[in-house]
């Protein structure tokens, strides 16, 4: 990878790499755009098979962050790290710490939150270091159980669109992914009285959801091809590929997991080819974002639940602009978001200062 050259292309302002030798930290943090203000993204702890790997997935993951702050019409900027390690094995209160300094010397530039293999004890050894540290214990808390509220929501909007459905009563509804946000996707759905089909890697996690909820177990090799009306990734990216994509028998694919399209031009285009409903990865996974948001400006729970429910609204005009101008939902979505952002960039002053009581761009 030519990093400055993909830097350029991506409209990231910066990469920072972390070490910390005494406690084997080895992170990296990257703030994609800070246009509407701070960049705010989770950090997830993954063991990736290189050091090139990581780093694509937090360029893309970034970006994602900048487009769902903008598509959800918060006043944040885009950011996301990864820390790269086997989850089960590096933990310590040290190497929170030292990331949580690594955190603090970008003085507000970036706010962490909890991801993939994070969780909030996690994050208060890095508030340790940093104030510019969310979702906290005692705060707005676990983002996981709104983000699933809004993909639910999501999920909702889709159904009306493409099937014309204002209930889910009886849908057959595959959640891949049965961790943090698949869970309580997989509880809202039932309580809605859709059918569910579960995968996940961690076979305690899927008998948990067939105990509770009655669904089907599937392989996490053909959940993607389940005989189901609704496919919902909820765990890592990339599922919508060359493989799976023509084996797909839902007719809409709503999930939260982040960067489902793994070349987004060629398998978003591939999914609107097959007459399948994409929901984008970014506007419809935004209930976390909002949850840690509201956070920042003082928590009201009741609040981020309301502004989550309102992703069906947004999908609901995505989906109405691809079908005007034929475009990809991704597309159309992008196109929503860049013309908010450069409405912003063309209002902002010159001066980039941040109030560090807030975060909240002054």
């Amino acid at each position: 990878m030519a990093i400055f050259e993909t830097l350029n292309e991506m409209g990231h302002e910066q990469v920072v790499f972390c070490q910390d030798k005494a406690t084997g930290l080895k992170a990296i943090i990257a703030i994609h755009d800070t246009t509407l203000g701070p960049a705010l993204g989770g950090t997830r702890l993954w063991d990736y098979a290189n050091d090139q790997e990581a780093l694509t997935d937090v360029l893309r993951l970034s970006r994602g962050m900048t487009y769902k702050a903008a598509a959800a019409g918060l006043s944040l900027g885009g950011g996301k790290a990864v820390i790269i390690g086997d989850a089960k094995k590096i933990k310590s209160e040290g190497l929170f710490r030292a990331f949580g300094r690594f955190v603090h010397s970008l003085s507000g530039r970036y706010i962490t939150a909890e991801d993939v293999n994070i969780n909030t004890s996690d994050m208060a050894y890095c508030s340790l270091e940093t104030p510019y540290v969310s979702g906290l214990e005692g705060k707005s808390g676990d983002p996981s159980p709104v983000t699933a509220m809004g993909v639910f929501h999501g999920i909702r909007a889709a159904v009306k669109h493409k099937l014309k459905r204002d209930n889910l009563q009886g849908l057959r509804v595959a959640v891949q992914g049965c961790g943090a946000v698949g869970k309580y996707l997989c509880g809202y759905l039932h309580e809605a009285g859709a059918k569910l089909v579960v995968a996940d890697i961690d076979e305690a996690k899927v008998q948990a959801m067939v105990e509770k909820y009655g669904a089907k177990a599937e392989s996490v090799k053909t959940i993607h091809a389940a005989d189901v009306d609704v496919y919902a990734p909820c765990a890592l990216g990339a599922v919508l590929n060359d493989e799976t994509i023509p084996q797909l028998k839902a007719t809409i694919v709503a999930g939260g997991a982040n960067n489902q399209l793994k070349i987004e031009d060629k398998h978003g285009a591939m999914v609107l080819e097959r007459g399948i409903l994409y929901a984008p990865d970014y506007v419809i996974n935004a209930g976390g974002l909002i949850n840690v948001y509201q956070e920042l400006k003082g928590y009201d729970a009741d609040a981020a639940k309301r502004k989550a429910a309102g992703i069906y609204d947004s999908l609901t005009a995505i989906f109405q602009e691809s079908d005007r101008e034929r475009l990809p939902t991704h597309r159309a979505s992008d196109r929503l978001v860049e013309r908010r952002l450069a409405s912003a960039r063309a209002a902002i002053p010159l001066r980039n200062t941040y109030d560090n009581q807030t975060w909240i761009r002054r």
